[in-house]
């Protein structure tokens, strides 16, 4: 690797060529602020909050998007960078709705801190004219506020990186906002409610709509029976809302909590997920012997499916008519557990503690209330969660671990790794294999289809039978493989796709990270890492190993594929196109 040798802050240092000043500062541990940056999506150099001192430029530059070069000598502590940076704080909350107490970023807002590290005091040196600022609440699953926007732009290269554009910048100069086509609210058009805007935007501009007080109040109602289950992914995810490093397993401080804030029952949408197997692996097989329609497309992900409905239609009857693993458990929930309970379905109160905003969207849908009620009655993001425990004043990592009630709580590795990319593949080819040559799996990992790259293609031979997949994460990279498939050149049998890049591990309802993370650190990476650890130490890894499976279809609905499963945890799609609601 080529170096080229520079200066910062009097200090000498070497870096790899083509290396931007903002990258070389970091390499001398130096953080240079941003609110625009985001590494590969949003290059802009807009906020002008990076700017520093080269010797022999006429003005200050832009460390995000300047590159070294041998012999460059940059300052980025002077008296005029900071006096620059403090100015255009200043600039930024002379049109900034300043509710910092109220807001759902307050103490881990980007803006912030920064006025904080620059010691803005006076909120007001620029008052003046205050723009009307657009507020939409249309969606399902978010609210955008633009009284709180800075105009960093982060949403709108979010949604520009999962192939969907239906937000961005409007007008000009002092009425310059962010929105959607026409000044229509967001709900007329195809967004997917995926959340990526929410989890980049650097302030308290966009954010989920918040159901924990609803939560809240049928908890403290006697009539009613609420039952609880989180999704893979939050276990690793949720610890980060209360300090501890990223990829941190905190499953039993997680039960303790929702036993503690008043849950009747405390289950695992792990056990769901492998239901979500035994019908998914099922279905494939049926379609590979019987000459279905292929390729089988999972359908877990509600932000993939939505995205599938608007922008390929023609290609609904390639995903797979299993509900989510959220649905199904609601389905479970209030047919077989209400009966064996005793319980009338309509006293019971499905929540879902999800990674995803889109789930609050799929909790909504038709033909998803099995039991004639809805299958879901509040999913919750990962961030509602942290709240609702803060609010209880619980000491998250005082808490005792505890474990999950039976007998959904019962969940096996395949299931636990549905959070990442490649999971829910995995998951299938692990019982696939097994139903298929009658024989043991020696070996679980299926390593072609690990990590975090968008597309990720492999080849495997059971009982005779080749066996060609995918896994897709990321809406840009949906499309690329759904772009082979409407023109007949996929040769899949089999593909996974999941909305958010990275899986559900990276999902728009997880803790939100400022820029310095989602720029150098792998978040994914390292959060996908604890799912398959977690896996790897668990006693049951195959989801038709599942004790807890194994009674619910003895009992139920007999066997995977039955009338009664397709009645109960088999949905349908909706051919909306691109510009429909």
């Amino acid at each position: 690797m080529e170096m080229v040798n520079i200066k910062i802050n009097n200090m000498p240092l070497s870096v790899p060529k083509g290396s931007t000043i903002l990258e070389a500062a970091r390499y001398a541990g130096i953080e240079i602020p941003t609110l625009c940056y985001l590494k590969e999506m949003n290059e802009i150099g807009a906020c002008r909050m990076c700017m520093v001192e080269v010797k022999g430029a006429r003005s200050l530059v832009a460390a995000c998007v300047f590159p070294v070069n041998e012999g460059m000598e940059i300052f980025t502590n002077t008296e005029k960078v900071r006096k620059s940076r403090k100015t255009n704080l200043e600039l930024v909350l002379s049109t900034h709705r300043k509710e910092c107490l109220s807001c759902v970023r307050s103490g881990n807002c980007e803006l912030q801190k920064l006025c904080k590290d620059y010691g803005v005091e006076d909120e007001n040196v620029f008052e003046g004219v205050y723009p009307e600022a657009q507020y939409d609440d249309s969606a399902a699953h978010m609210i955008r506020d633009n009284s709180k926007c800075v105009l960093c732009r982060r949403c709108v290269a979010a949604c520009d990186n999962q192939a969907i554009s239906v937000i961005g910048a409007s007008a000009r100069g002092f009425d310059t906002h962010i929105g959607s086509p026409f000044e229509l609210p967001l709900n007329d058009f195809s967004c997917v409610s995926c959340g990526q805007c929410i989890v980049h935007c650097p302030v308290g501009a966009l954010y989920e709509k918040d159901d924990t007080a609803k939560v809240f109040a049928a908890i403290a109602d006697p009539e009613k029976f609420v039952v609880v289950n989180t999704a893979p992914s939050i276990r690793v995810t949720l610890g980060e809302c209360f300090g501890n490093e990223i990829g941190t397993n905190v499953t039993g401080k997680m039960v303790a909590a929702l036993r503690r804030l008043g849950f009747d029952k405390v289950f695992d949408t792990d056990f769901s997920a492998d239901l979500t197997i035994m019908e998914e692996a099922t279905e494939l097989l049926d379609r590979i012997n019987n000459g279905g329609t292929l390729p089988l497309i999972t359908s877990c992900s509600p932000g993939w499916v939505k995205y599938c409905e608007h922008y390929f239609p023609e290609q609904i009857d390639h995903l797979s008519s299993c509900k989510s693993p959220q649905q199904m458990f609601g389905a479970v929930i209030k047919t077989w557990y209400a009966k064996k309970m005793n319980l009338d379905p309509k006293d019971i109160v499905v929540v879902s503690i999800m990674p995803c905003t889109a789930k609050k969207f799929e909790a909504g849908r038709a033909d998803q209330s099995a039991s004639g009620y809805a299958d879901v009655d509040y999913a919750l993001t990962t961030r509602e969660l942290g709240r609702m425990i803060e609010t209880a004043g619980l000491n998250f990592n005082l808490l005792p671990d505890e474990s999950f009630d039976n007998p959904l709580g019962e969940g096996s590795g395949a299931g636990v790794i549905f959070g990442a990319t490649g999971g829910v593949m995995e998951a299938a080819l692990r019982t696939a294999y097994e139903v298929l040559t009658g024989e043991e799996l020696k070996k679980l990992e299926f390593n072609e289809v690990r990590g975090t790259e968008g597309i990720k293609e492999a080849t495997y031979t059971i009982a005779g039978k080749e066996i060609k997949v995918c896994a897709a994460s990321g809406l840009k990279n949906a499309q690329a493989v759904m772009e082979k498939v409407k023109a007949g050149t996929a040769d899949y049998q089999f593909i996974e796709i999941m909305a958010c890049p990275g899986g559900c591990v990276n999902g728009g309802g997880q803790p939100v990270q400022p820029a310095t993370v989602h720029n150098f650190v792998d978040l994914k990476g390292i959060r996908a890492k604890a799912l398959y650890e977690a896996d790897a130490n668990l006693p049951v890894r195959k989801s038709h190993e599942n004790e807890a499976v194994k009674a619910v279809y003895a009992e139920y609905f007999e066997k995977p594929g039955s009338h009664v499963a397709h009645e109960v945890l088999h949905t349908h799609y909706v051919k909306r196109g691109k510009y429909s609601k």
